[in-house]
Formats: C-alpha cells, sequence, structure tokens
C-alpha cells in the first residue's frame, strides 16, 4: 500500500524507516516507512517495494529494521487515578512508558470526582487519557473490598454522570459498571439497569466487570451460571463485557468445560469481550475460548497496582504487551493481536479513522516494537505457565510525534523472567 496523500518532502519531519509496518486499519503488513510532517501527523506510508522513503529530506529519522511499525496502541483498561484511589498507578508508566499511546482508566473515577481526574491525570500526562465513568458518583477509591458500599443503588448519580459526559465529550467515552455475584447478591441488576439507562441516553457504551468482586451475601448467592444470563438482557451493541478469559467461578466461563451458549449470544447481540488480563485471566479457559473461535474483540491490562496496599506496584506481573504476547503464544495471528490493541478498541471509543491507524492526517501516534527471540516463561492468573521463544516488547512509541522510552518496571512479565519462574505452576 502507498499512501493516498503525501506530505511535500520540504514538510516532513521525521521519517520511520524500514521496519515492519502492521496496519490492521489499512490492511497492510509490509516492510515500508512511515512520514510524519511538522504538525505532528502521519504524512505518508510508503511500501519498500514501492521505493519507500530513504531518499526523503526529513529533520529526523528513526531506523526501525527488523522492527514492528504499528498504530498507537490503545489499553483499553487501566487504573491510573494516582493517589486518589489505593491502586491507581502512574498514567505515562501505563501508557507511553508501556507501549501505548492511549488508555482508558476504567471506573477508578465517578462523575463527582472526575474534575480531580482530569486536572492532575488526564491534563498532565504525555499519553492520551481517557476515561469510563463509574455508574457510583463517587468512583472506585479503594479496590473493590468496599463495593457493596460505595456501589449500592443509593450511591448513583445519573444527572451529574450525564452532566460530565456532556461536559467531557472528549475524554469521557463510557460508563464502567459491574455484572458480578457481589453487586447481585446485594440488589440485584439495580445499579447495572441504571448504567444501561444512562448509557442509551448518552449513546456511549457499558464497560461491564464480569467476575466477583465485591463482598458476597452467601445466603442470595446467584448461581455462577446465572450471572451472565441476569446481565445479557440489560446490554446493547457495542457495549463491553471485560474479562472474559477470568478464572472466577462466576465468570463468563467459570468452571465450565465448554462454552456456554449465553456467549454465544452475547456475541450474535454485538457484545465486544475484552480480555481485561488482570489478576484472574485462565491459560485453560483462553485455549477453550479460542478453540470455539471465540477471539477477544481488545487486548488490555486492567494495569493496577496492589487492591490490599496503598501505592504499591509490587504484585504487578503482568502488562499490556505481555497480554498481547501471550494471545500470539496461544495461537491468536499477531495482525488480530495487533488489531485488538488498535482499530477495535479506537472502535469502542467512538475514534475510529483518528486513533489506532496509521491513515494519513492522523495523529502520529505510533508503537514501534521489538519482537525478542529469546526462550520466556509467562504465568497466568493461577500461576500455570507457558514456553514461548518470542515476546513483544516496547522499543520507542511516539505520541503525536513525541519519542518516549520504555520504562521496564511497570512491565516486570517482560522483562523479569524470575517472577513467574519462582512460582509454582496451576494446572487448571
Amino acid at each position: 500500500m502507498t499512501a493516498t496523500r503525501s506530505a511535500p518532502a520540504a514538510e516532513i519531519d521525521l521519517v520511520i524507516e524500514g521496519g515492519r509496518v502492521i496496519d490492521p486499519s489499512s490492511n497492510i503488513d509490509a516492510l515500508a516507512d512511515v512520514a510524519v510532517d511538522r504538525q505532528g501527523r502521519i504524512a505518508a506510508v510508503v511500501q519498500a517495494r514501492d521505493g519507500g522513503l530513504r531518499s526523503a529530506a526529513a529533520r529526523r529519522r528513526i531506523a526501525a529494521d527488523g522492527k514492528l511499525v504499528c498504530p498507537g496502541l490503545i489499553d483499553l483498561h487501566v487504573h491510573v487515578y494516582e493517589w486518589v484511589t489505593n491502586f491507581g498507578v502512574r498514567a505515562d508508566g501505563a501508557g507511553v512508558g508501556s507501549g501505548a499511546t492511549t488508555i482508558v482508566d476504567q471506573g477508578s473515577t465517578g462523575p463527582w470526582t472526575f474534575g480531580g481526574f482530569k486536572a492532575f491525570v488526564a491534563d498532565p500526562a504525555a499519553t492520551d487519557v481517557r476515561a469510563f465513568v463509574s455508574i457510583n458518583a463517587a468512583g472506585a477509591l479503594m479496590g473493590g473490598m468496599k463495593g457493596d458500599i460505595l456501589h449500592n443503588p443509593g450511591m448513583t448519580d445519573a444527572a451529574a454522570l450525564l452532566a460530565t459526559m456532556e461536559r467531557h465529550p472528549r475524554q469521557v467515552r463510557g460508563i464502567k459498571c459491574h455484572g458480578e455475584s457481589g453487586a447481585l447478591s446485594h440488589w440485584g441488576t439495580q445499579v447495572l439497569e441504571q448504567a444501561a439507562e444512562v448509557g442509551r441516553r448518552a449513546g456511549l457504551p457499558l464497560y461491564v466487570h464480569t467476575g466477583q468482586l465485591f463482598p458476597v451475601i452467601e445466603s442470595s448467592r446467584p448461581a455462577p451460571r446465572s450471572v451472565l444470563e441476569q446481565v445479557l438482557p440489560l446490554l446493547k451493541a457495542g457495549d463491553v463485557l471485560a474479562h472474559i478469559y477470568s478464572s472466577m467461578p462466576d465468570g463468563i466461563i467459570g468452571e465450565e468445560r465448554q462454552v456456554p451458549a449465553v456467549v454465544h449470544r452475547a456475541l450474535d447481540q454485538g457484545v465486544h469481550f475484552d480480555i481485561g488480563y488482570g489478576v484472574n485471566f485462565s491459560y485453560r479457559i483462553a485455549r477453550m475460548m479460542l478453540a470455539a473461535g471465540i477471539e477477544p474483540y481488545t487486548i488490555s491490562s486492567d494495569l493496577h497496582a496492589d487492591f490490599n496496599s496503598y501505592h504499591d506496584n509490587s504484585q504487578l506481573d503482568y502488562s499490556l504487551l505481555g497480554a498481547m504476547s501471550r494471545l500470539w503464544a496461544l495461537g491468536m495471528p499477531l495482525a488480530n493481536v495487533i488489531r485488538a490493541a488498535t482499530v477495535h478498541p479506537a472502535q469502542v471509543l467512538g475514534e475510529a479513522g483518528q486513533l489506532g491507524t496509521l491513515a494519513v492526517g492522523t495523529p502520529a501516534d505510533i508503537s514501534i516494537l521489538e519482537v525478542r527471540k529469546e526462550p520466556w516463561r509467562f504465568a497466568d492468573g493461577r500461576y500455570e505457565c507457558i514456553e514461548v521463544g518470542e515476546r513483544l516488547l516496547p522499543w520507542l512509541t511516539l505520541r503525536e510525534a513525541v519519542a518516549h522510552e520504555p520504562c521496564p518496571e511497570m512491565m516486570p512479565d517482560l522483562y523479569q523472567p524470575a517472577l513467574a519462574a519462582s512460582r509454582a505452576p496451576v494446572l487448571a
């Protein structure tokens, strides 16, 4: 593919040359050069077979031989309300430091607390920070441990949430809510119904947590197989179910040994499936779903600090590129992996054609990745390990043409093999 428009040579500021360009939005997977203009936008993408751009005059050049050059990765699920929630991490550590140019905070903020999130987290960040604001008026605050208090029907404020969405349409792109046993045991689907109504009125998607999170009233605990059956009727096409490969008993697969019919109904209904890797990802369930032809629509990290401590990243053992590497190792084609972290999350955000693409004229948000070829071990949330021979590492991340180096401490699964290797495998 040769770009349909190229900037005049005098306007080219940067050329990224010699890389393997994978841009699912344009159906390109080829050696190509990428040019960026002085306004920080994509000026041209020219395949090597068409002569490339090595002769073009440019102020800066990046030699990307042997690297993957992709649209800026989008992490659809992070928690970055640092210092306000106990589990928030630094936005640029989760974003440009981890290879992602856009990140989406999922429910750390509510409509009553979004102003602080925008002023002190989103606006100062080099990363493009968006949010799905919680149906809970105050946001998450303290892990999931006080969910029975913070997320009860009396803690919602539909008018405030709608006003927040109208006031900040670029940054607020959806609603975070929960469809899990704790919520259902306390107040049934009341809060989810409220979120669904606001989502319909605003024309924005829900992002629905699955797998037990909140404390459960055991006398009214729903049967695991009934949870998704109760949640699905409230969802519309374009809404997102999180943690689809979770090992939690009330997750969308749980202890089942074959994919339940309700999962296929959700797909037929137009509901999207997100990885939300986090702490409960299961290789057993991933293999089952992939064998059934059910790939995640989006791949995200659910990057957060320890729920039970304060500002403590010491237990972090996963990352966006780590999740992508695991899915690739389990048999998901690389182009599909890239699509699930670029084109598809851009569609969820309502930003198709602007984010997750290298189309000419779009912002120069570019993730340059290294394929590191060496033996490596990846653990899942149950400490089952798989051995792989290659993995994806961030090499350089450009957000609106400004380059950012990787932040390895935010990606221990990619840089510290002893962390996973030291734990005993769990057979699932």
